[in-house]
């Protein structure tokens, strides 16, 4: 992808007035990056919210610095700046979470309500049937489900930190662990 080709969302919705964007196609090699997270160091330390904490979920973090000369890196932000072109955003945080059938995920924010946060969501697998489950679901402000995005290899979904979201574990007949990375952008000002 060039910047005179800006990338475009395969479907955009909305909760409470805050975007949900899904990208397809943008990284091809998933199965690739599914298979080096096989062997990864995941530690059971990542919490959704305080209330929760005694419910610690697995996750292995990457650094930012390394991240920055990764490939998906710049996918990523040139993902983010089609669809906030008028702004400039940095990562914080990078990391990956794996569930398998019969983890507890629970609901949870990213950022407080008037942040301009935004999370870029990859889903790491080679292949995803849709009776596994594994589905990222939205909620809007009655705690009822607005939209729900599920795994697909490669697929990148880029929402507004401030929706309140969980991520399902995978159904019973599922083998295959749900790897997601998950980028944590800053709104860091305008372009220039």
């Amino acid at each position: 992808m060039t910047a005179t080709q800006p990338l475009k969302p395969a479907r955009s919705f909305s909760v409470d007035g805050r975007a949900i964007h899904i990208f397809d196609g943008l990284l091809p090699n998933a199965g690739a990056y599914e298979q080096g997270l096989a062997r990864a160091a995941f530690t059971r330390t990542e919490v959704a919210r305080p209330d929760t904490a005694g419910y610690r979920h697995w996750v292995t973090e990457t650094r930012v610095d390394a991240l920055r000369q990764q490939p998906i890196f710049q996918l990523t932000l040139d993902a983010v700046h089609s669809l906030h072109p008028a702004h400039r955003y940095d990562v914080h945080r990078a990391y990956t979470n794996v569930a398998s059938y019969g983890d507890m995920l629970f609901t949870h924010v990213d950022c407080l309500p008037d942040q301009k946060d935004l999370t870029a969501l990859w889903y790491m697998c080679e292949q995803w049937d849709v009776e596994w489950g594994g589905e990222t679901v939205f909620f809007d402000s009655a705690d009822e489900i607005a939209a729900a995005v599920r795994p697909s290899p490669g697929r990148l979904v880029i929402f507004d930190g401030a929706i309140k979201h969980v991520g399902r574990p995978p159904n019973r007949i599922c083998y295959h662990p749900r790897y997601t990375f998950a980028l944590k952008l800053l709104r860091t000002g305008a372009t220039g």
